[in-house]
């Protein structure tokens, strides 16, 4: 395994209050320059980043336990991937694959192939975003069954599109006011263990939306049925074991084209190359973005080769989709993460932030669940005593955290959930210490809420 090797000192260093002067002087120009809909999670502007830190404008080293909502997993300039870059960009920057095709697509759809799971034969098709990737899944999944009918659950984050947010789940920020939305879209329970009702497992939970489904759509008229392994902003929530397998072989046996969104959870990011892996399953197509390329625009869809095959020459595609900068940027990172053997530094990190996380909660009372897999950890905040979700606090410990140095985001159909997806070539030390920070913002506030 390659030794971790950074570019910037790996230290937590504050030299203004945040937001510094500088952040605070851009703030101004963006209001008068950029749309008021565009939002961000933190108020300082980034000049540098490498390993676990980034350095704002002001120079200020802050520790990153966001990655950019898990994209730069590799690190936000990774050396290899920037060297790809700077090596392609000199020969080509854009010839459009579906006019003058080129090698780093195939190479990049060939690398897909081999890493997502199941042995069967794959085709792949590039693209922008994760939410172009989900889209032409939905579109593979409908033509080739003839069928039109798409299910997605709750707490579901699948886009920004007219399409993926019908498939979202939640209204505010990302549905209120942009209908109408794509029609044929059926939202089922999710299995959520933390609010499920006492002793409903996986198992069970499964057939509660199978029985849904066959009552209230007809499985002969459902295409697709897609579902993050683990949800991603609808707070980070495993499901129950048994309840995914469960719902492949319902689909399996249906006919039903079983789409797994590992946008956010792709890429090593839980463990695992994909986390479709840890229950064994093999969804008949993935879709891919944020980790697949070191930080450059590129998403995927891969799946069984006939799924993607019964599609018409011409069907899909997009001007800008594989672009031969991002291709290269894909297969550098695949092999840095390779090299670094970021899927068994994703289980370190979760190891170690579990370990922690979980005595706290025997500390306080203002954490309902710890959950998650690997590099991709959430704390669910409650109001003490209960259940009763707690947006407040969660806003109060990012807000404090950011004060002094560390990135964190929040999460959650409720608002009340801070998830931790740091870069994985973070050190243990700086892992350590934005723990160490994060768990005395906790104690304090719980201590103030009576906790």
């Amino acid at each position: 395994m390659e030794a971790l090797r950074y570019r910037l000192p790996q230290e937590r260093t504050l030299r203004t209050p945040l937001p510094g002067p500088r952040s605070l002087a851009l703030t101004a120009r963006r209001r008068a320059a950029v749309a008021a809909g565009v939002g961000s999670s933190v108020p300082v502007y980034a000049a540098d980043a490498d390993g676990g830190v980034l350095v704002d404008v002001d120079g200020n080293s802050l520790i990153d336990m966001g990655a950019g909502i898990a994209v730069t997993s590799v690190g936000a300039s990774n050396p290899a991937v920037a060297q790809a870059v700077s090596e392609q960009a000199a020969h080509f920057a854009h010839t459009c694959f579906m006019v003058t095709p080129y090698e780093g697509y195939i190479e990049v759809a060939e690398a897909l192939a081999a890493l997502t799971p199941g042995s069967h034969e794959k085709r792949s098709v590039l693209f922008n975003s994760g939410a172009e990737a989900v889209e032409n899944a939905v579109k593979v999944a409908r033509l080739a069954t003839g069928r039109n009918a798409v299910v997605c659950f709750d707490h579901a984050y699948h886009g920004r599109t007219n399409l993926t947010m019908a498939l979202t789940a939640k209204a505010m920020p990302y549905k209120a006011n942009f209908g109408p939305f794509a029609p044929e879209i059926y939202r089922m329970p999710m299995s959520y263990p933390f609010r499920d009702e006492a002793g409903l497992g996986g198992g069970e939970s499964a057939r509660r939306v199978i029985s849904q489904i066959e009552k209230q759509i007809g499985a002969d008229t459902v295409a697709a049925m897609i579902i993050e392994p683990i949800q991603g902003e609808g707070g980070f929530i495993v499901p129950a074991p048994g309840f995914l397998p469960a719902l492949v072989e319902w689909a399996r046996s249906n006919g039903v084209v079983f789409i797994a969104d590992e946008v956010q959870t792709g890429f090593a990011r839980t463990g695992a190359w994909f986390a479709s892996e840890d229950e064994a399953i093999v969804p008949d197509i993935i879709t891919m973005a944020k980790g697949i390329a070191g930080g450059l625009p590129l998403a995927a869809i891969t799946g069984r080769a006939e799924l993607l095959d019964a599609v018409h020459p011409g069907g899909l595609g997009g001007t800008y989709g594989g672009n031969p900068i991002a291709c290269a940027a894909a297969l550098a990172a695949i092999e840095s993460m390779r090299e670094l053997d970021l899927p068994g530094r994703a289980r370190r990190i979760g190891e170690l932030a579990q370990r922690r996380l979980r005595a706290l909660v025997a500390e306080v009372d203002v954490i309902g669940e710890v959950r998650g897999r690997g590099a991709m950890q959430a704390m669910e905040f409650v109001r003490p005593g209960g259940v009763e979700p707690d947006p407040d606090i969660t806003k109060a410990i990012a807000a404090q955290a950011l004060e002094q140095g560390v990135i964190v985001l929040t999460c959650g159909t409720y608002g009340n959930v801070i998830r931790l997806v740091p870069p994985l070539v973070i050190g243990e030390g700086l892992l350590g210490e934005a723990l160490d920070v994060l768990e005395t913002i906790i104690r304090s506030l719980a201590g103030s809420n009576g906790g």
